[in-house]
Parts: C-alpha cells; structure tokens; sequence
C-alpha cells in the first residue's frame, strides 16, 4: 500500500494557507481510474424488504444505483474545491450479505482527464447508502454506514494506490 509521508503537502492551500482550487493546467490527461467501497448496516428484517420488494417508495437498489451516479457527477457541486469534470464511466455494484445484515456498495468511476476521480468514487458510495437510509428508514432508523473508503485508484502522476488488508 502507497501512502504518503505524514509531510507531504496539503494541495488545497497556498502559501499564505489560504484555501484555493489547485491549479492542474501543467499535468497530462491520463485515464484516471477510482474504485471506493462502503456498507450500510441494517435490520434483518430491513434487509428482507428490501430484497423482497416491499419498500413502498419502490426498487430501493435501483434507485440508489441511479442517486449514485448522479452523485458522482455532481461531487464539483458538493465539495467546493473538487474540479468539476466529464465522467467517461460510472459503475455502482450493490451486494447483499445476509449474515452482517449488510448491503455493501462498490463504485467505479472514470475519466480521461489531469485530475482525479477519488472524490466522485466516494461521492457516489455515500450518495447510494444515504438513499438506502432514505427509502428504508421508515423501517429502520438504527441503519448504520460504515466503512466508506477508497479501494483503488490509477492514474496520474502519482500512478496507482490500492487499499492494503483491514
């Protein structure tokens, strides 16, 4: 696993310690590629509606699979110092396991551009358990999300990370 040195510079501020928007003009576009992973955790009974159908606002895993997209394409709007840029995929896999009572949420998200997708790949993961929450918490207000982090990601200057064992 890459990590950085607990030294290494914070981009989004300049020299005065002022916030700003990093300058990325100078960097190559390069296919950049995100992976992000988080859970939500949940009643038994919760996760029986779920996979049988029976919430009342609808396909709570279709839903959440469209929020997440447009979650990932609107994290420019939502984190104010995220470059807004064109998404070329976003992929967003949902899997259910019954023993942790648990849906766990994987997005994938990729463009060809100078900067990163890390923030749209995270986006989309907590954009797609909040609306679980949001369509189940009629239910289930005890719903728990837990473990939303990055996974991977290639790319760039700094090339690729992947998360080490937890």
């Amino acid at each position: 696993m890459n990590q950085p040195s607990s030294s290494a510079p914070l981009t989004h501020f300049d020299a005065e310690g002022q916030a700003h928007m990093v300058d990325v003009a100078a960097k190559a576009e390069t296919h950049r590629v995100a992976v992000a992973k988080g859970a939500i955790c949940m009643q038994a009974a919760t996760l029986a509606l779920i996979e049988g159908g029976g919430v009342k606002k609808g396909d709570v895993l279709g839903i959440a699979r469209i929020a997440a997209i447009q979650g990932a394409k609107r994290t420019s709007d939502l984190i104010p110092l995220c470059h807004p840029l064109a998404l070329t995929r976003v992929a967003v896999d949902f899997s259910i396991d019954r023993a942790q009572s648990a849906i766990h949420c994987t997005a994938t998200v990729e463009t060809v551009g100078r900067t990163g997708v890390e923030m749209e790949a995270l986006g989309a993961v907590s954009v797609a358990l909040l609306t679980i929450y949001d369509m189940c918490k009629a239910a289930d207000r005890g719903m728990r999300m837990e473990g939303i982090c990055l996974a991977h990601k290639s790319g760039g200057k700094s090339g690729t990370w992947n998360q080490g064992p937890a």
